[in-house]
């Protein structure tokens, strides 16, 4: 069953009527101009995590320590909880040049503001966890998925930028909620507009099974997926692909090493967010592959091997998929997944340029 989640953020729109109509500017008594206008936020989580975690690791007992990792490192991804809720009300007309924005910090489930906006019509942006999380110590992490280009409607979208002259990015290290509506603000006139968030992103994972291997080290990046989301028509940009560095979830048992990745969606003939359904991650298998999964093994002889692992059914917003495969004593890997494909190269460091480090 997917996992539904909401939060109500209940946001009192006050709107100033005398901006943009005949009331005078200098009545004392403004009250037959201005009209309260509730805006009701639900974070809407639609995810598949806790099913795919069940399905795919609980026919081992070993795999309980991959399932345990994974569902504490992702905890903060696939959350039902806001921190931030970034909020824009553009023109509808012309250029679609952004008329208000504001930025809140809410920690918390439920939230009231008050916004003081002229009445007239708007198509309403908002983005919630854009602000990355805090380290143990109290400092922020990474800022790496950004809001750019809002200063109008058309060309509004979050990303995350590549830094790196090597083409590889940071796992992303938040949950990201988009949402849009078109609001008329009517004078004198109480209204209520209900906005829905959903997921923009999503994760993978690839759980190796290394008993026997004898294997020194694993390093593991992912490709192909977007590296932007267009908030006017909700679709995902793919101008680049560049690999995203997995990160180890720190599996506690010796047997079994696993690697995930935070990212936007992989292609898809369908790239809109998941707005709601039964079984929205239900997808036939692809003639070629749509995402990936390269791991360079360091094996007992020294030598390194890249096996990549090509992944041939979309990877959706708000979707985690967990990959499982085991490793030979030559480093290479072999998925179980029948949807999955292998390309092995032995002896990949005694190539040019092999180094991969960050």
């Amino acid at each position: 069953m997917m996992k539904r989640r909401s939060i109500h953020i209940g946001l009192v729109l006050s709107v100033m009527a005398a901006a943009f109509t005949g009331c005078a500017l200098v009545d004392e008594d403004m009250r037959d101009c201005e009209a309260d206008h509730k805006i009701n936020y639900e974070l809407r989580l639609v995810t598949n995590l806790t099913t795919e975690l069940q399905t795919q690791l609980s026919t081992q007992v070993e795999l309980q320590a991959v399932a345990t990792a994974l569902q504490n490192e992702l905890a903060g991804i696939f959350t039902d909880y806001a921190h931030d809720v970034n909020l824009s009300f553009y023109d509808v007309k012309e250029d679609s040049l952004r008329l208000h924005h504001e930025s809140h910090i809410m920690d918390a489930n439920q939230s009231s503001y008050t916004l003081y906006i002229p009445v007239r019509k708007y198509m309403h942006v908002a983005v919630a966890n854009l602000e990355p999380p805090k380290q143990a110590d109290g400092t922020p992490e990474d800022t790496l998925i950004v809001l750019v280009d809002d200063e109008k409607c058309h060309t509004a979208r979050i990303e995350q930028p590549v830094n790196s002259i090597k083409n590889i990015i940071k796992s992303q290290n938040t949950g990201v909620f988009t949402a849009r509506l078109p609001m008329d603000i009517k004078e004198g006139i109480d209204q209520e507009f209900n906005v829905k968030l959903f997921m923009a992103n999503c994760a993978s994972a690839v759980a190796l099974d290394t008993l026997g291997s004898g294997i020194k080290d694993v390093r593991v990046f992912a490709s192909g997926f977007a590296n932007g989301f267009n908030l006017a028509d909700s679709t995902y940009l793919f101008r680049f692909t560049p690999q995203v560095q997995a990160v180890d979830a720190g599996v506690a048992d010796g047997q079994f090493a696993c690697f995930y990745a935070v990212t936007f969606p992989s292609q898809d003939v369908a790239t809109k967010t998941v707005i709601d359904s039964d079984d929205p991650y239900v997808s036939e298998v692809s003639t070629e592959k749509l995402w990936d999964y390269t791991i360079y093994i360091t094996a007992a002889d020294g030598s390194t091997t890249e096996t990549v692992l090509s992944v041939k059914i979309p990877l959706r917003p708000g979707q985690f998929k967990l990959i499982r495969a085991k490793v030979q004593p030559d480093g290479s890997v072999t998925p179980r997944e029948p949807y999955v494909g292998a390309s092995v190269t032995l002896k990949w460091n005694e190539r040019p340029g092999w180094d991969i480090e960050l």
